[in-house]
């Protein structure tokens, strides 16, 4: 089986963000990679790429750091040429793979949505 495509973006102030490339890339994101207080965003009621913001020891991201990276999952969804996506926002560990369920489809046992214009103009494409 080959290696699931993870993206990977650096945002303002050196927050790393992953973003899922396929379906199956999404379950390794989701449920493997993410640690439980890792962000978690994918565009609301949209198919699109579940999006991870890395927690840091040192700092907890601003209002802005969580609106980038929703903007990132809001531009890897199929709302990319929409004004405005909400976009569904939680920590990783409200995030579960139901059994049975296809590849890349979660439960979000809590979160909040915002609405954000998809847009990657922040974050900064690292090599893979």
């Amino acid at each position: 089986m080959p290696e699931p495509k993870i993206l990977r973006y650096e945002l303002p102030g050196g927050w790393q963000v992953l973003v899922g490339g396929s379906a199956a890339a999404n379950d390794v994101l989701s449920t493997e990679l993410a640690a439980p207080d890792d962000w978690w965003f994918h565009a609301d009621a949209v198919p699109g790429s579940h999006v991870i913001l890395r927690a840091r020891d040192d700092a907890e991201p601003g209002k802005e750091t969580l609106e980038q990276a929703a903007a990132v999952a809001a531009y890897h969804s199929k709302a990319r040429a929409a004004r405005r996506v909400a976009v569904l926002v939680t920590r990783a560990r409200h995030v579960s793979k139901p059994r049975g369920v296809p590849a890349g489809t979660v439960h979000v046992s809590r979160g909040r949505v915002v609405q954000v214009r998809p847009d990657i103009a922040q974050a900064v494409r690292l090599p893979e």
